[in-house]
């Protein structure tokens, strides 16, 4: 069949989309009937049925499931305790496998088991189990909405007012009304917007706002009045298991019969079921470019064993160090979230500029000038590594800088405490702190180049016959 008769084929099937008929079309009144897009009635019956009886022979064995009613939820009794393990569940999952939050859930509600007990904790607390998941804005949403759920005096049960909590879209609070409280919601994440334009061959962007609009319809029409949190709950693990991005099981599948996207696949030689839903053009990621020094801070009682020694020869042990850490601007990338001192540059930048930089950036955050405040025992660059975000790709310049800082940390504390939030910590305390992936890496170059090029100074570890390389 030529390319000119399959669009054509195509577009007949697909005739009528998106608008409404009247029946003066059809030789009618002008009686409005349903859009040819929409589940019919007994449609959705047949969905409902077959997809949760799939769901209920089918269905994962997954902590959140399966949490225990009870314990209250910080006002909102049994209920509220199931909403809150819901909401935590929902919220790790967006941008994040099912394999991975398990383990994060688990230790999440071992931790902080109520909203309650949430919304007493710290961010830096928070921030520290959530290490890895990435996204972090996340979790300080999750904070905030416990603490403003604490003071309301109860879990909101109707997904209008969860949408009233900082952080709850439509999505979550759809999925929290449906499933803790049965309120009958729809709830569209990528799993069900991939579902419903297979089964309706919705060949339009998802991410535009009319096809989403369209979406969040359809899916309302299947929702089950008696069950619908098992519902949305079976129409999101269909999209996750069997009806997955680029190998789907059809000959699984419970709705086959209900799906056009099949059908025209059996009918087309051209058309594949994993041509739908649309595939976005993701934005191109912009290209950024930083230099981040590990900055080593020596005690002042140790500077004269120091001077009088090859650095390169000495053990561990013969002196103490601190690692700088500073804070980041509570918004924008990484809230909050704590980092080896970053300067931005522009693309480049040879070593003299990034030098330049960083003991600019570091006088006009800690006060501190370098010769005259402290002395730099030992520089060298360590390497260039690449952190990517969602939308940035980040390339770092890693150098480890040790100092010693005249007048010890009191001195420190005294110039910087009014210009920007630091803490110094040592190598044991750096390794157990929940810092982001892309600090995580700089500190495993910094590491590695000691063990490699300095191997008596080898982070967090001392001179013995373990530690050396062999």
């Amino acid at each position: 069949m030529d390319g000119a008769r399959v669009a054509e084929k195509r577009k007949r099937a697909q005739t009528g989309r998106g608008r409404r008929r009247t029946c003066e079309e059809d030789g009618g009144a002008g009686q409005t009937v349903s859009d040819i897009e929409d589940f019919s009635p007994e449609e959705a019956r047949k969905v409902r049925a077959a997809l949760l009886r799939w769901y209920d022979g089918n269905q994962r064995t997954l902590p959140w499931r399966t949490a225990a009613r009870g314990g209250g939820g910080g006002g909102g009794g049994n209920d509220g305790s199931r909403a809150y393990a819901v909401w935590v569940s929902e919220v790790m999952l967006q941008q994040t496998q099912v394999s991975t939050v398990v383990a994060y859930y688990n230790r999440w509600m071992e931790k902080w088991p109520t909203v309650g007990h949430l919304a007493a904790a710290s961010q830096e607390d928070v921030n520290d189990l959530w290490a890895g998941l990435g996204y972090y804005r996340r979790a300080r949403f999750l904070l905030e909405g416990a603490k403003s759920i604490v003071e309301a005096g109860e879990f909101p049960r109707s997904a209008a007012d969860l949408r009233k909590v900082r952080g709850i879209g439509d999505y979550t609070a759809g999925a929290i009304a449906s499933i803790a409280f049965d309120e009958v919601v729809p709830v569209v994440d990528g799993n069900v917007i991939r579902v419903i334009s297979r089964m309706k061959a919705i060949s339009s962007n998802p991410k535009e706002s009319a096809t989403m609009k369209s979406i969040w319809r359809l899916a309302g029409q299947l929702v089950d009045p008696s069950r619908p949190g098992d519902f949305n709950q079976a129409l999101m693990e269909l999209g996750a298991t069997l009806c997955s991005r680029s190998s789907p099981s059809c000959s699984s599948c419970p709705v086959s019969g209900q799906c056009l996207a099949l059908s025209l696949s059996k009918k087309l030689e051209s058309a594949e079921v994993t041509d739908y839903p649309k595939k976005a053009l993701k934005p191109k990621q912009r290209q950024d470019f930083a230099a981040v020094c590990v900055l080593e801070i020596v005690q002042e009682s140790d500077l004269g064993a120091l001077k009088t020694r090859n650095y390169k020869k000495l053990r561990v042990n013969d002196y103490k160090k601190s690692l700088l850490l500073i804070k980041r601007p509570e918004e924008g990338l990484l809230a909050g979230l704590w980092e080896f001192p970053t300067v931005l540059l522009a693309a480049g930048a040879d070593q003299a500029a990034r030098r330049e930089a960083v003991d600019r950036y570091l006088t006009e955050s800690l006060g501190v000038n370098l010769g005259d405040d402290y002395d730099a025992i030992f520089r060298q660059d360590v390497g260039d590594c690449v952190h990517v975000f969602s939308h940035i790709r980040l390339h770092m310049h890693v150098e480890l800088l040790t100092i010693s800082i005249k007048g010890g940390l009191g001195a420190l504390e005294e110039k910087g405490q009014d210009l920007t939030t630091w803490k110094v910590v040592n190598d044991d305390s750096i390794r157990s702190m929940g810092l982001t992936s892309g600090v995580r890496k700089v500190y495993t170059m910094v590491k590695n180049f000691k063990q490699k090029t300095l191997p008596s100074l080898a982070v967090g570890g001392t001179n013995t016959k373990s530690n050396r390389r062999r």
